[in-house]
C-alpha cells in the first residue's frame, strides 16, 4: 500500500496541512479554519482522534475501508493506517482532530488506562456516531485544549491540563459507545444469532481438526468486526465476554456428545482440544465436575 504521508509524530500532520504548532508533543486541529485540503493516506505513528461532521466516503480506517459519510468519530493509534490516497482534489473539511504522542502520555493515568479505550483497536464501520449534544462536548473540549495551548503562561500546569482535558475526551467516548451499544441492542440480536451459527458452522465444516478450539479473533472475522468491537457488543447483550460464550458453547456441544455415547476422549477430539486433559480441566472449571462425574450422574437418572 503506498502512503502519501508518515505521521511519525503529532506535529507532521500539523505542518503538511499548515496549521500552527502549539505543543511540541500534542496537535489541535479546527478543520473549520483551515480551508480546503488535499487528501492524504497516513500511516499514523501517534493517537488520534478525528471528530468530524463527515468523512470522504471510501476512507481507510483500520483493516478496511469506511464508506460512510455522516459525521462521527474514528480514533487511532500508533501503527494504524488512515485517510484517503491524494487524488489530486481538495476538500473543506469541518471538525476537530486531536494528535498526541505516546511520550506525552508515557506514565501518567492516561497511559495506564489506555487498555480500557478499546475503540483505538476498532476497525472499518465501527466508528462512533454522535447526537449533537455529544458532538458539542467533545468540540467544546477540544476547543479547551486549543485555548490552553495558545495561552502565553510558561508554566508547568499547562501539561497537566491538556493531560486531563484528553482523559475526559476518552472517557466521554467509552459512555458514548456504551450509548450506542444499547441502541443496537436489536440489532446486536442478529450479530448474536450470527456468532452462534459461526461456532456451528466451525464445528460443522470441521475447522476443529486443524484449527483447534475457535477462537474470539476468528470469530470476529467471520462478522467483519475488529475483536474489540465485537466483544463489547457481546458483552452489552450478553453480561459476558465472547471467550467465556464460546467456552460455554463448548461444554454443551460436549455434554450433547457425551449423551450419545462418545467416550471423554473421542468428545475432547470432537471439539479440538489438543490433550484430554485439557478438555476435563475445563468442564470441571465451568460446571463444577468432571466428565467422569457427569456420566456418572446421566446414568443415574
Amino acid at each position: 500500500m503506498k502512503l502519501d504521508l508518515y505521521i511519525n509524530e503529532a506535529n507532521d500532520y500539523a505542518r503538511d496541512i499548515r496549521v500552527p504548532i502549539l505543543h511540541p508533543h500534542v496537535a489541535i486541529i479546527h478543520y473549520d479554519e483551515v480551508g480546503e485540503i488535499r487528501h492524504s493516506l497516513n500511516r499514523i505513528d501517534c493517537y488520534g482522534i478525528f471528530l468530524q461532521r463527515e468523512f470522504p466516503e471510501n476512507l481507510t480506517y483500520g483493516i478496511g475501508i469506511y464508506h460512510e459519510g455522516d459525521g462521527s468519530l474514528i480514533a487511532f493509534a500508533p501503527g494504524q493506517i488512515g485517510g484517503k490516497r491524494d487524488d489530486g482534489s481538495r476538500r473543506q473539511y469541518h471538525g476537530w482532530v486531536l494528535l498526541f504522542d505516546p511520550v506525552f502520555i508515557h506514565g501518567t493515568e492516561i497511559e495506564r488506562r489506555m487498555k480500557d479505550y478499546h475503540f483505538f483497536s476498532y476497525n472499518n464501520n465501527e466508528a462512533l456516531f454522535l447526537n449533537t449534544e455529544e458532538k458539542d462536548t467533545l468540540s467544546g473540549l477540544m476547543a479547551n485544549i486549543r485555548r490552553e495551548l495558545q495561552t502565553t503562561d510558561d508554566d508547568n500546569v499547562q501539561d497537566g491540563i491538556v493531560r486531563d482535558y484528553i482523559l475526559l475526551i476518552l472517557d466521554y467516548c467509552n459512555r458514548f459507545y456504551a450509548r450506542q451499544f444499547k441502541e443496537m441492542t436489536a440489532d446486536s440480536s442478529d450479530i448474536l444469532a450470527r456468532f452462534q451459527q459461526v461456532l456451528i458452522d466451525y464445528y460443522d465444516k470441521g475447522r476443529q481438526r486443524t484449527g483447534g478450539l475457535p477462537s474470539v479473533k476468528y470469530c470476529a472475522s467471520e462478522l467483519c468486526l475488529s475483536p474489540g468491537y465485537f466483544g463489547d457488543i457481546v458483552r452489552g447483550a450478553l453480561g459476558e465476554s465472547p471467550k467465556d460464550y464460546i467456552r460455554g458453547f463448548i461444554i454443551m456441544r460436549a455434554k450433547s456428545l457425551m449423551l450419545g455415547g462418545m467416550s471423554i476422549t473421542q468428545v475432547s477430539d470432537a471439539l479440538g482440544f489438543e490433550y484430554p486433559n485439557h478438555f476435563t480441566r475445563l468442564f470441571k472449571q465451568l460446571t463444577g465436575q468432571t466428565p467422569s462425574q457427569f456420566f456418572a450422574e446421566q446414568r443415574e437418572k
